[in-house]
């Protein structure tokens, strides 16, 4: 394989760029051209696609969202509009490709793959609900900066003896409300994966304030319910003083921990070395601490689980 090309898309996740830079100088390292797609699957259609060297990733590993771009483009779903795609990749001599990104992004590296073009996945998304790895890329710097909030806000929620409910990304999966509550303190978590009674909330927040206790932390997943939904149903049970804090995109940004950098570095290089061994249809991830490689079509047919004894864990040590 003497040409291949990289592109981010989805919603942008810190290490990003980390990865982008392993895939270009593990590239190059073994002599094979490497191409910026830049705008995701958009710029690939409108060939937005730009040769890189050595220098277009040099400092980049320090810096969050991704230099590369990400755009939305549901029109990718469309066949004739990917043939766009493949024929601007393929004017160009490119026969890989390696795409960063979540589960979207993934249907169409596999859609590109079917159809003549070996592609290679790198998990890429904050919400860390990607199947065939641990974490994802950006997960680890979005926890710390939920972590960082929290610490904040319970400042301020000792302070004036407050419930604050803390509304945290992740539509369908609760790895970052369970993870940043359970770090955090906080004293209950709500998540997609369980039903919790907000009466029973309001009931444990009722006894702790009984025992003495001034102040609480309720971290809300946005795929539960929003932070101001939720205070409303919980002020239907217990007259508290509540307030809401919806940490919102500042938890895609930021420079990249140094888990995130690594983790990127580890799966950037490897995918570039299935991409040498005509290894293809697959996703890089990292599963007990060893690189792993994952069909896109065993990464579809399985569902993203929640640690459930972390999950039981959080509520033996909550209130």
């Amino acid at each position: 394989m003497k040409k291949i090309a990289v592109l981010t898309s989805g919603g942008d996740a810190p290490g990003m760029n980390a990865a982008v830079r392993a895939v270009v100088r593990k590239a190059m390292y073994h002599d094979i051209e490497v191409y910026g797609v830049y705008q995701g699957y958009q710029g690939l259609v409108n060939n937005n696609i730009h040769k890189m060297e050595r220098g277009t990733v040099g400092d980049k590993i320090q810096r969050g969202g991704t230099f590369l771009q990400s755009a939305r483009c549901p029109e990718f779903k469309d066949p004739g509009v990917r043939q766009k795609g493949i024929d601007n990749l393929k004017q160009l001599g490119i026969e890989g490709l390696v795409v960063v990104g979540g589960d979207g992004s993934y249907r169409g590296a596999q859609r590109l793959n079917e159809e003549g073009i070996k592609t290679i996945g790198i998990p890429g998304t904050i919400d860390n609900d990607i199947n065939g790895t641990d974490f994802t890329i950006g997960f680890d710097t979005a926890l710390n900066t939920i972590i960082a909030a929290i610490d904040k806000i319970r400042d301020t929620a000792s302070s004036h003896e407050r419930t604050f409910i803390v509304e945290v990304m992740g539509r369908d999966a609760g790895d970052l409300a369970l993870w940043s509550g359970l770090a955090g303190g906080a004293e209950t978590v709500l998540v997609p994966e369980h039903k919790k009674d907000i009466k029973e909330i309001a009931d444990k927040i009722q006894q702790g304030i009984e025992r003495g206790k001034k102040h609480s932390i309720i971290v809300v997943a946005e795929g539960v319910m929003s932070g101001h939904e939720c205070g409303e149903q919980l002020k239907k049970y217990i007259n508290v003083d509540t307030r809401i804090s919806v940490l919102g995109h500042m938890q895609r940004g930021g420079s990249p921990s140094g888990l995130d950098r690594v983790l990127a570095s580890r799966l950037g290089g490897y995918a570039v070395e299935l991409l040498m061994n005509d290894e293809t249809g697959l996703a890089v991830g990292i599963l007990n601490n060893k690189l792993s490689k994952t069909s896109f079509d065993d990464i579809f047919s399985a569902k993203h689980t929640l640690d459930e004894q972390m999950y039981a864990l959080s509520n033996e040590l909550s209130i």
